[in-house]
């Protein structure tokens, strides 16, 4: 009678034991359904903290989604925004920290992003070539290649769209002749006009204005965000507002569109 109870006993042991080693395979640790599902789903959606909406909107262009933005866009100067504490934590916590070198607050980005934050510094330059360029490499570093692909393909068709229109407003159907701010060149090129002249961004000296006004240009195409007024007074020539950072939406899109109705409208009034 006893054989029979140790014999039982250990059959209830031994089944016991293969149950838990059933249900430990079964039911796999966090760790094991991780690298059995590969990257999790927010390895694809980097969280992403830009210093300015310009940065911000290559960004999302590059396919990010989660984009805080650090300097409000009702700033007019972006440079002269002072970082808040808030502004400096939300750093500590992203994946990625995009600034642009000029920006005076950048040594306070790269103090306070965290050994997990990567700093990527942005060609700042609304230039079809070198936008392009930007988004490739962001999107390459946030995974998101494709979206990344597909911005781009929207983006020539529209450019080519909006080049198209300013050119059908010339004055006599020729190229106008323009002046542009150093960070305004782009619209230059949207309106298939090439730059007789540049200045800044310091302001225009006595000798620059008298160089420039020489030219006889019929546009001057001025950076809104760093303007000193009337940069060729007397000169005839007609001043437009180039804006280069987008609105809180982060599409990049709607600077280009801007752009062209003042040039259109410039154009039409020359």
């Amino acid at each position: 009678m006893a054989r029979t109870r140790v014999r039982i006993t250990s059959l209830l042991a031994l089944s016991a034991a293969l149950f838990l080693t059933a249900a430990c395979g079964n039911d796999p640790s966090p760790q094991d359904t991780k690298s059995e599902a590969g990257p999790q789903p927010q390895a694809m959606k980097p969280v992403v903290v830009v210093t300015t909406t310009w940065e911000g909107a290559f960004a999302k262009a590059a396919g990010a989604e989660d984009v805080k933005v650090i300097v409000p866009q009702s700033v007019h100067h972006a440079p002269d925004y002072d970082p808040k504490p808030s502004d400096l934590a939300a750093v500590a916590k992203a994946d990625f920290v995009l600034y642009a070198p000029f920006e005076p607050y950048a040594a306070k980005i790269k103090e306070a992003a965290g050994s997990k934050a990567k700093l990527v510094e942005v060609n700042l330059d609304n230039d079809p070539d070198k936008v392009k360029a930007e988004v490739d490499k962001l999107g390459a570093l946030f995974g998101t290649a494709d979206a990344a692909t597909r911005w781009k393909t929207g983006f020539d068709t529209e450019y080519a769209k909006l080049n198209k229109e300013v050119q059908a407003g010339w004055p006599g159907g020729r190229s106008p002749s323009v002046v542009t701010q150093v960070f305004t060149a782009w619209s230059a090129k949207l309106a298939g006009a090439t730059p007789v002249g540049t200045y800044g961004p310091e302001a225009v000296t006595p000798a620059q204005l008298a160089e420039l006004a020489a030219k006889k240009p019929e546009l001057v195409l001025d950076n809104a965000h760093m303007s000193t007024g009337t940069v060729l007074p007397d000169s005839g020539a007609e001043q437009v507002k180039i804006v280069n950072y987008p609105g809180e939406d982060l599409d990049l899109l709607t600077v280009y569109r801007n752009a062209a109705a003042e040039l259109k409208k410039a154009m039409g009034a020359s």
